[in-house]
């Protein structure tokens, strides 16, 4: 229970990001074609929300598994052999993200000394950049809890989004729904 609204939490941000990005990035756009004026800070804090989206986006892709990556040798291996190699790119990962961090709450803590504010916003600058060290945290504890249900045996690594087998499922789908309108390439219209 308390996972599933966890689930829809984060699915709920992502879309709050997105939307008030359009409707930021669409309000700028009638406001200059149709009014001949425009919001100063429309442009600052569509890019903050847009680097909001991706660093929170990074932990919800390790979670359900759309990052894309190449594991085409490691899917050659035995089982075991697979989740040393998951458990040790996990690990490398993690390594990363710590480094990353341990950077960027430096940089946020060293912006909050100095008390710079935002270029168009009247905020201080380390308000929206406070997401670095929350997204990394957020896709740590992702990787750690990838890690340790490779440990346990339930997953053999990083879920991998597999583009490939995708689009070949997302055919059969189509030909199955519509098996007059599907074409082979061969019969396909130049």
């Amino acid at each position: 229970m308390l996972t599933r609204a966890a689930h829809h939490l984060e699915e709920g941000f992502i879309a709050l990001l997105l939307a008030l990005m359009t409707v930021i990035t669409f309000s700028q756009v009638v406001a200059r074609y149709l009014f001949s004026t425009g919001f100063g800070w429309a442009l600052e804090l569509t890019t903050y929300l847009f680097a909001w989206l991706v660093l929170f986006g990074i932990s919800y892709g390790i979670k359900v598994g759309a990052h894309i990556g190449i594991d085409v040798v490691v899917r050659q291996l035995p089982l075991h052999l697979r989740r040393i190699v998951g458990l040790i790119a996990v690990l490398c990962c993690c390594a990363y993200c710590i480094i990353l961090l341990v950077g960027a709450s430096q940089y946020v803590y060293k912006l909050y000394a100095i008390g710079i504010e935002a270029q168009d916003l009247p905020i201080p600058r380390w308000i929206p950049f406070i997401m670095l060290p929350l997204g990394l945290a957020l896709a740590l504890l992702r990787l750690l809890q990838v890690a340790w249900n490779t440990l346990l045996g339930r997953q053999v690594g990083l879920q991998l989004a597999d583009e490939a087998r995708e689009a070949i499922e997302a055919l059969e789908t189509t030909e199955v729904l519509h098996p007059a309108t599907a074409q082979t390439p061969k019969e396909k219209a130049p």
